[in-house]
């Protein structure tokens, strides 16, 4: 594998030779120097080690290791000490095809959404054992890998396991006094010791014995898996007549006992699918309606098993050593994370709610609130992951403008609702709580995420480094976009009117104190002049400034500049071993997916808005603290959850870009959306923000900047900044509510 270094760049110290190179004997007899240049080349090592998201690839960097006595030129040996020094930021990507390579060089470009999860699908070999349990059929035999006393089988049996087998003594009772449906009762009463402790046995699907004396000649056998005779409630059945009485015996079964059971084992299959820890009882339930139900008496067969590797005759159906797997919060259907799968039937109870109970005959509007607000979770991470595939599988054109114009698609959509709604009933409330909002969203992006992803991956690394010239950029936007919003705050500050709405005396003397509430700045006196003459301009100004200073950033960062990430992707394969993409979304089908869930999602926000205006209006909580947690924060969950994959796999760079790109683009292209919107759509947004607002946020993005400043950073940084976070927090949560609600 080769890395391509352009002609003219300077190249760093860590960017390694490849095997493939010639190798250079080493000139150098001062051992003063191989001992520098060893010194070095460790501490390049050590500093890059840190670098790529590789954990969930099975990929790793590539270092290839020469021998001393043929080593290359070391780093401080071609270059300089002050070079070496810097070499922090090469990075060399593996990929196990082409799809996933863009995909990861997507998430080091400034403005594209970072999305850990994968959009192809993983060769099956790659993955580790536990994954491949978590995808396994519950037919394969591995003997007894141990007791099967686990806290799992046994809350399997406290849930589902004595009421599921009691349902089956009762149907085979029933099949019993049919007479006819005998032998399905005998095969009831078998499956109801079964799935009572189905753990350590075993259904088989046997052949059909030719005659009564076929199925006799198995008396007496043994068997090495069961140690002994077969017990002979665990032999296949015989049938006890042919013609008529097999028909009848089958459509008393169909009609009495197996529709009663399926409906059981599909109560079971959801709960334990939602319960996600219990996906495997949810497969056995599953597999056990599609596979054991349908079949006749005499082609099922239970077994225990008591000895390992030994293989069985006839199809193993059903084989289950654990109800449970804490594994699961892994799993993935068709590319799509378990908790994002469970949360979809969500969206649709909330949409047929909302809309169909209009009068809030079922409901209330807080319970209506609180869905809607739960399902832009699950269609904010369909939406990434459709913009994540489309622009994995797209050029770079494509690329940008697919995240321009979909990646703050989730926060728009609620911001531009809640503007109309209060801009129809003339409430000045949602034009505050939008405030709070894209105030909390700055906050909590610029300090809890970093800090939340610090936190965590502390845990698991003592100290993490990241690139701390991409960081900058990041930080340096940040700077310019937060004066730049708060400028016709500030300037209304310093020649806007002080009012009150109403004074106290407390000194009783007319010339002594006075306690005023509800002071704000008056921007309207002489009919409006200084707002339209100079707030409105200087605000138009802005929202035209920041946009272009974003341009320019992703000029810089993407085009003119791209060294600064400084990323190589390659091919983890050997030669040979190439895997072709299979892509979960195709490019049609993430771009249908992503236009569904921005109208459901429009839709949700629609209903959001529908029904806060009771819980503004009588919550004894502040508005602000409303506006900056929940409002904020729940649409980034997905984003959060993102961040903390990769600082769990050392690769701390790609979780700050996260908190630092959601905020930047608040400032540079969600406020400035907005102000362009309210042009063409008249409502009581301005680009004044609170006191509260603006020192909160200038302080939050100081402190990010100080301590991201040395590139490094351990648990304590980040608990600093949850904490700050949360005291952040509290004083909104007692603050008092916003003039106008």
């Amino acid at each position: 594998m080769a890395t391509d270094v352009e002609p003219g760049r300077r190249r760093r110290c860590c960017a390694q030779d490849t095997p493939d190179a010639p190798k250079v004997p080493d000139s150098h007899g001062d051992s003063d120097g191989a001992r520098r240049g060893s010194l070095c080349d460790r501490h390049c090592a050590a500093i890059n080690n840190v670098q790529g998201d590789l954990g969930d690839l099975g990929c790793h960097l590539h270092r290839p290791r020469v021998p001393p006595a043929t080593s290359t030129p070391s780093c401080c040996q071609q270059h300089s000490e002050e070079v070496c020094e810097s070499c922090v930021v090469k990075t060399t990507l593996t990929a196990e095809n082409a799809v996933e390579a863009n995909k990861l060089s997507n998430n080091y470009k400034f403005g594209f959404k970072k999305w850990k999860s994968h959009v192809t699908a993983r060769p099956w070999e790659d993955r580790s054992e536990i994954v491949k349990e978590l995808y396994s059929d519950l037919n394969i035999v591995r003997g007894s890998g141990g007791s099967t006393l686990t806290c799992g089988n046994v809350l399997y049996l406290l849930l589902f396991g004595w009421w599921l087998s009691l349902l089956y003594v009762l149907v085979a009772a029933v099949m019993f006094i049919t007479i006819m449906g005998a032998p399905y009762g005998r095969l009831c009463w078998d499956l109801a010791g079964y799935f009572l402790w189905p753990f350590g046995k075993v259904i088989q699907k046997v052949e059909v014995p030719k005659s009564h004396q076929a199925c006799e000649a198995g008396v007496g056998e043994s068997s090495a898996l069961l140690g002994g005779p077969t017990p002979l409630r665990w032999r296949p059945r015989c049938w006890v007549g042919t013609g008529y009485w097999r028909r009848a015996s089958t459509a008393v079964w169909l009609c009495l006992g197996c529709p009663l059971l399926a409906l059981a084992h599909g109560l079971v299959c959801v709960t334990a699918w939602l319960l996600i820890v219990l996906i495997p009882v949810a497969k056995l339930s599953a597999r056990a309606t599609s596979r054991v139900l349908p079949l006749p008496p005499e082609r099922v067969l239970i077994r225990r098993l008591r000895m390992t590797e030994v293989p069985l005759e006839g199809e193993v159906i059903l084989c289950c050593y654990r109800a449970a797997n804490p594994y699961y919060y892994k799993y993935a259907v068709d590319g799509i994370n378990v908790f994002a799968v469970n949360l979809l039937p969500l969206v649709l109870v909330t949409l047929v709610l909302g809309y169909v109970d209009s009068p809030n005959h079922l409901t209330g509007s807080a319970v209506k609130f609180t869905l809607a607000l739960l399902s832009i979770m699950p269609l904010s991470y369909y939406i990434g992951m459709a913009i994540a595939s489309i622009s994995a599988q797209s050029n770079f054109a494509v690329g940008a403008v697919v995240n321009a114009t979909f990646g703050s698609i989730t926060e728009l959509t609620f911001y531009i609702t809640a503007l109309i709604k209060g801009s129809r009933e003339g409430n000045r409330c949602y034009a505050e709580v939008v405030k709070s909002a894209l105030t909390g969203t700055l906050v909590g992006c610029v300090l809890f995420v970093p800090g939340l992803c610090m936190v965590i991956g502390g845990i698991r690394h003592q100290e993490q480094r990241f690139n701390s010239r991409s960081a900058g950029v990041s930080s340096a936007l940040l700077f310019l976009s937060v004066g730049g919003v708060f400028a016709p705050t500030l300037f209304s500050k310093v020649y806007g009117k002080l009012v009150c709405g109403e004074c106290h005396n407390v000194t009783q003397n007319p010339l002594g104190h006075y306690l005023c509430h509800n002071c704000h700045f008056d921007l309207m006196d002489n009919n409006g002049t200084l707002y339209y003459s100079h707030v409105q301009p200087l605000v138009y100004t802005v929202s035209i400034l920041l946009p272009a200073a974003y341009l320019i950033g992703l000029f810089f960062t993407l085009k003119t500049h791209t060294h600064i990430y400084d990323i190589h992707i390659s091919d983890c394969h050997m030669p040979g071993h190439h895997h072709s993409a299979m892509v979960h979304w195709s490019r049609w089908r993430a771009l249908v997916i992503l236009l569904l869930s921005t109208l459901c999602m429009s839709a949700c926000a629609d209903l959001a808005t529908e029904h806060i205006s009771p819980i503004l209006t009588n919550s004894t909580i502040s508005q602000y603290f409303i506006g900056v947690t929940v409002l904020a924060m729940v649409p980034e969950l997905p984003e959060i959850v993102n961040g903390i994959q990769f600082a769990l796999q050392n690769n701390l760079s790609l979780s700050i870009e996260i908190g630092n790109c959601i905020a930047v683009q608040v400032c540079m292209l969600q406020i400035p959306i907005l102000v362009l919107f309210t042009i063409f759509y008249p409502t009581n947004f301005t680009l004044v923000f609170s006191d509260l607002h603006v020192y909160a946020s200038m302080f939050s993005v100081v402190l990010m900047n100080y301590i991201f400043m040395d590139g490094k950073c351990d648990y304590f940084q980040g608990t600093v900044l949850v904490m700050v976070y949360f005291i952040l927090l509290a004083v909104y949560f007692f603050a008092p509510s916003p003039s106008g609600c």
